[in-house]
């Protein structure tokens, strides 16, 4: 019966033949890779790649760090920090996805002993995607409170306390009663009993914004502690599941569908960052904010400073989003001649231009706050949650139209962060994809939309009284010496071990050869001085461990307990996978370990036509997913 079509998952054979890949929808008859897909086109790659490497922190942490560490001064151990550690790794794991056509855990066939820093990898990765849809869910609950004649935190209202005021509160004062006077008097006194204070007398306490008691008491709903768990915040929750449906309707097809969105998503947040600026220019007072962010309050004596290396060092490191998985999962779906190196340049220079161009939007607005408050730029500027969602909407409320530029700002941090979760995500169920191809080419809708169902029931804790001391916990440990160690152990087993000579010649393969001239600086930093840096940095980070707070609040002992049981959790595969890897391999334990520390069979170039001569003999891992799915014959019968 030739005309008997067969199951989906069936390879047939006959006049109606079909194959595996064909029924599968994320791939497209003219991709190179027939069995796992390529991008569309090479845009979608490269704004895939911009929206992964630019998020929330190039808006948020940035232009604090800048202000925070002598201004332009700044970007001079910024710039230097890109060239020796953040360009060398992503170029790296760019060259490693794109060599292999495999994610963050297969990829590592290339050194079977160091399986475990890939599941490192991807474990991060979900630690902070549960969190980090949280941040979104913020974004979009304050852009729709923002749907209103004036923002509900343009002014003290009903959900404020005393201490909600602009300006500084007077708690005591001198009063004159009957030519005698009364010294240091509580104000409240003097306010029930219809007094006056003495001029020149009052004792003042700052106020908190009415942003910043919005932020607690109504955004958050925030308890005393993380002890106090409370109750979900059913907004949040909603915005939340909000969140993780737009990312799975993004993700539906995979890089497919993903590569559409990010023409949006990865490019509005430039036209929002470019009306800010026009807008914060014109005002009053913009020009001192500015000059304190980049300007005449430059002070390079910061460079004889330690911290200042550190801090540039760590931006770099995490802005670049170098170690989470996702610039190999991405890349991994590359043609294998795709130029990864220019790629790589493009990418980093954008994401670091971009987190300069964005200071200069933040600062010009809140320059002008700081004018119109009479206090100086340096009162008003925060960092982190804080700029996010106390200081700018502060200053976006002084701002006629006030409410249109608030939504514009928070619905450009959700563009922003949706761009990094759909890379977070498609980490996830690529690794799945290279684990078990046979399911994912069957069910990869119902697996993606039940990853982002799981995370959003992980992530329900996040929005709780207490969620922002859970975001904040996870942030502090996972999100720091995971990656850490991840990316100190991906350059040791990928340039020490497997070699970085040998590395070079498999990137050579992709690119074509270069020059020895070419190849001095890349080997300088990879065998010496982005290791070394990373290292200091580590250890640097646990010499000057400090218990994490939320502002003033402390942790419990049990709260900081759990935060190291996450970390151990997501590195303790490291030694595990190493363990199983030697248990598994034959001989003495020398001989096991030597054996582990050599690329396994079926390392090497994905598709035949790309192995030349170096490869020739590599088990192919397509006869290995041919053989988990069964044929049959033009009758329907399996074979």
């Amino acid at each position: 019966m030739d005309n008997l079509k067969c199951p989906s998952f069936f390879k047939c054979r006959g006049k109606e033949k079909v194959t595996a890949s064909s029924e599968n929808f994320h791939v497209d008859e003219n991709d190179e890779n027939q069995v796992r897909g390529n991008w569309s086109n090479k845009s979608d790659y490269l704004l895939s790649m911009v929206g992964y490497a630019v998020g929330l922190g190039n808006v948020w942490r940035f232009p604090y760090l800048t202000y925070n560490n002598g201004g332009g001064a700044f970007l001079i151990p910024y710039a230097i920090m890109l060239a020796l550690a953040g360009l060398p790794l992503f170029f790296l794991e760019c060259s490693l996805g794109q060599f292999a056509s495999l994610g963050p855990v297969s990829v590592w066939n290339i050194l079977p002993l160091f399986q475990g820093v890939g599941i490192t990898m991807v474990l991060v990765s979900v630690s902070v995607t549960i969190y980090y849809n949280v941040i979104i869910a913020y974004s979009i609950y304050y852009m729709f409170a923002s749907f209103r004649s004036e923002l509900p935190w343009k002014n003290c209202s009903y959900w404020a306390d005393e201490n909600c005021s602009r300006s500084p509160i007077v708690t005591h004062c001198n009063v004159t009663i009957q030519m005698q006077t009364l010294i240091h008097v509580n104000k409240s006194w003097v306010d029930f009993n219809n007094l006056t204070c003495d001029n020149g007398t009052e004792v003042y306490r700052p106020g908190q914004l009415p942003s910043e008691q919005y932020w607690n008491k109504v955004a958050l709903q925030r308890s005393s502690g993380m002890d106090e768990t409370g109750k979900i915040v059913w907004y949040l929750a909603l915005c939340l599941l909000l969140a993780w449906l737009i990312v799975g309707a993004a993700l539906f097809k995979g890089i497919k569908s993903s590569g559409k969105v990010v023409y949006f998503t990865a490019l509005f947040p430039y036209v929002v960052l470019l009306i800010l600026l026009i807008r914060g220019a014109t005002l009053e007072g913009a020009s001192k904010g500015i000059s304190y962010y980049i300007g005449a309050q430059s002070n390079f004596t910061k460079l004889m400073e330690a911290e200042i290396w550190k801090d540039a060092a760590t931006q770099i490191f995490y802005s670049l989003s170098v170690a989470w998985g996702g610039l190999a999962t991405l890349s991994s779906y590359n043609k294998f001649k795709n130029n990864c190196f220019s790629d790589a340049i493009v990418v980093c220079l954008t994401n670091c231009l971009t987190s300069v161009f964005a200071g200069f939007a933040i600062f010009s607005i809140l320059g002008h706050m700081a004018h119109i408050s009479g206090q100086e730029v340096s009162q008003v500027v925060k960092s982190g949650f804080d700029l996010a969602f106390v200081a700018y909407p502060e200053a976006l409320a002084q701002l006629p139209g006030g409410p249109f530029w608030s939504i514009l700002f928070f619905f450009m941090l959700l563009t922003l962060g949706l761009d990094s979760q759909f890379a977070s995500i498609e980490t996830i169920t690529t690794t799945i994809q290279d684990l078990f191809p046979k399911v994912m080419a069957t069910m990869r809708i119902p697996i993606t939309l039940g990853c982002c169902m799981v995370l959003f029931l992980l992530g329900l804790v996040c929005v709780t009284q207490a969620g922002i001391y859970w975001v904040n916990l996870i942030d502090y440990f996972c999100a720091g010496w995971g990656i850490m160690i991840a990316a100190i152990l991906e350059l040791i087993g990928v340039i020490w071990i497997y070699g970085g000579n040998r590395f070079i010649e498999d990137i050579e393969m992709m690119i074509g050869a270069k020059r020895w001239i070419f190849w001095l600086w890349w080997r300088a930093c990879w065998f010496v001085i982005t290791p070394v840096l990373l290292i200091t940095i580590f250890i640097w980070s646990l010499v000057k461990f400090n218990r994490p707070t939320y502002g003033e609040i402390p942790y419990p002992d049990w709260g900081v307990a759990l935060g190291w049981c996450l970390i151990i959790f997501c590195i303790i595969w490291i030694p595990i996978m190493a363990i199983i890897k030697i248990i598994q391999a034959k001989g003495n334990i020398i001989q096991r370990i030597v054996s582990c520390c050599r690329p396994a069979p079926n390392w090497g170039p994905y598709l035949e036509q790309h192995r030349g001569e170096r490869y020739k003999d590599m088990v192919d891992p397509k006869k290995e997913i041919d053989h988990e799915i069964p044929t049959v014959s033009g009758s329907g019968k399996p074979e």
